[in-house]
């Protein structure tokens, strides 16, 4: 199983990332720590996981099989991380969005300049 990723390693490639695309503001930086919890989070478990044994299913005290504790964990880290990077920019979805959005600007300024 690969190492898991330092805090400060997946923080300096978030922040990287985002100033690679040109989204970087200081003002994320509480966003980015949320973020970079979870993700460390979702590895952790990752490697929990794998350990374990890849158990998907346990059983309840009535016998009954259940999801298993780890997996539902994955399961709500990987919503958190896809949330949280969309928010961020970091997923192709928004990432078209702002860069949309960047061009929309761009064209209604051409526009307005036109007009003084």
């Amino acid at each position: 199983m690969a190492r898991i990723l330092a805090k400060n390693t997946i923080k300096k490639r978030t922040v990287d990332d985002m100033q690679s695309l040109g989204i970087y503001k200081k003002e994320y930086r509480d966003l980015i720590e949320i973020y970079v919890d979870i993700y460390h989070d979702y590895l952790v478990a990752r490697r929990d996981f794998e350990e374990s044994g890849r158990k998907y299913e346990t059983e309840t005290a009535a016998g009954n099989p259940k999801k298993s504790a780890i997996v539902d964990s994955i399961e709500k880290l990987r919503k958190d991380l896809l949330a949280y990077s969309d928010r961020l920019g970091l997923s192709p979805k928004s990432s078209e969005s702002i860069s949309a959005e960047s061009n929309n600007k761009s064209t209604l300024a051409s526009v307005l300049s036109k007009l003084e």
